[in-house]
């Protein structure tokens, strides 16, 4: 055995420490609440772009590694609880490469009666604090998604057909079949590889108002149900925060839990039972609120200037 050694040195240990003791200031100079919640539970993700590691906790019974606090935070917001924050290890199946682990460090918290743009604000000055650089905060770009896509890609987000995202971002024959299966697969891609690398290398790009489609757990547009009140926020190409003002309505919710197991089916990846705490939360009344959650490692490689995350954990799991 060769690669007992870690994969960064103390140097980089040292600034994650004073990055997350920043972290951890911004939240209690407004009085947000610091909780904890399992990593181990019932149910895993319905997130079609998303896989959750199982764990066999009991004979027979499978548990599952949360991939974010957010369910059991909105169970917390549910019961009464103030505006909250959690930092904490969340685990993603068949997550690799230079900027995706399979385990990594996630910064999550939910602010009551925020608006859109309330949380960006919020968001961006949660980054510039936790990077210490406040002038991150001045002139940052933002953008309509529908906008980027046609400024950036010549694509009409809402008219486009499958052929015609295939045929933007140069698809081979499997992809294009993927595209022709998920819409969004196409629009995911050519974000990606098209429209992201041209944002300023060191600036931030807000990108607000994601299809319907890809609301998640996000409220749609209350002035454009085409639209949901759902971010992202980006330093350069590197994405780091995704938010949104959260859906509320359990009954919309389910269905949209049931849309999700519907798609993972249809492309071959498994289907596990609804969050029936989460949706149980919701029916007891979820108030008004939106949540953001930022990657910690990804931070760090902006303020180390890297575009590899192996510098910035500990224990490249890979190869340990």
């Amino acid at each position: 055995m060769t690669n007992w050694k870690p994969s960064s040195d103390a140097s980089a240990a040292m600034r994650r420490a004073e990055m997350l003791e920043r972290a951890r200031q911004y939240f209690s100079a407004q009085n947000v609440l610091a909780v904890d919640t399992p990593a181990l539970g019932p149910y895993a993700t319905s997130d079609p772009n998303i896989d959750s590691l199982s764990v066999r906790s009991k004979p027979g019974k499978d548990s599952f590694l949360h991939t974010s606090p957010e369910t059991s935070m909105k169970r917390l917001l549910a019961s009464g609880y103030p505006d909250i924050y959690s930092i904490c290890r969340v685990f993603r199946d068949n997550e690799a490469g230079n900027r995706h682990r399979p385990e990594f460090t996630l910064a999550e918290w939910y602010r009551l009666g925020f608006d859109l743009n309330a949380i960006i604000d919020d968001t961006v000055g949660f980054i510039a604090s936790c990077l210490d650089l406040p002038k991150l905060a001045e002139n940052v770009l933002q953008y309509e998604y529908t906008d980027v896509f046609q400024e950036f890609a010549n694509i009409d987000v809402h008219a486009a057909s499958t052929d015609e995202l295939a045929n933007r971002c140069n698809a081979d024959a499997g992809i294009k079949s993927e595209i022709e299966a998920r819409r969004d697969s196409g629009l995911d891609l050519i974000m990606s590889t098209i429209i992201a690398p041209r944002f300023v290398h060191d600036q931030l790009t807000v990108i607000r108002h994601y299809p319907a489609s890809q609301a998640a757990l996000a409220r749609l547009c209350p002035g454009d149900e085409r639209v949901a009140d759902r971010f992202e926020v980006f330093c350069g190409d590197l994405e780091l925060a995704n938010g949104y003002v959260e859906l509320t309505d359990a009954g919309e919710q389910r269905q949209r839990i049931e849309q999700d197991h519907e798609e993972r089916l249809r492309a071959g990846r498994s289907s596990l039972l609804a969050d029936e705490m989460l949706l149980a939360a919701l029916e007891a009344g979820l108030p008004e609120c939106a949540g953001v959650a930022v990657g910690v490692e990804r931070l760090q490689m902006v303020l180390d200037q890297t575009d590899d995350i192996r510098d910035v954990v500990t224990f490249n799991t890979e190869t340990s």
